[in-house]
């Protein structure tokens, strides 16, 4: 069985995208959960991947990189 790296991603979205960004986020490969949120972050989103490396490209190379998205804070899960 393979070990996957779990992370949470808390999202700063721009006012008005938390809608569309929800469901984008959802069809990310690697989310396995999405949901928005109240408080200083508007979203969160569960990541898993093989990797470390696949973690930040996801984080990285794909929800950071999204229209309207304004800042991310990555809490990487430890076991």
């Amino acid at each position: 069985m393979v070990e996957l790296t779990k992370a949470y991603v808390l999202i700063n979205s721009e006012l008005g995208s938390e809608e569309r960004l929800i469901e984008d986020i959802k069809k990310i490969e690697g989310v396995t959960q999405a949901d928005r949120v109240y408080g200083v972050y508007d979203l969160i989103a569960q990541v898993e991947a093989e990797s470390s490396d696949r973690l930040k490209q996801i984080v990285t190379g794909t929800i950071r990189r999204m229209s309207g998205v304004r800042s991310t804070l990555t809490m990487i899960v430890i076991e």
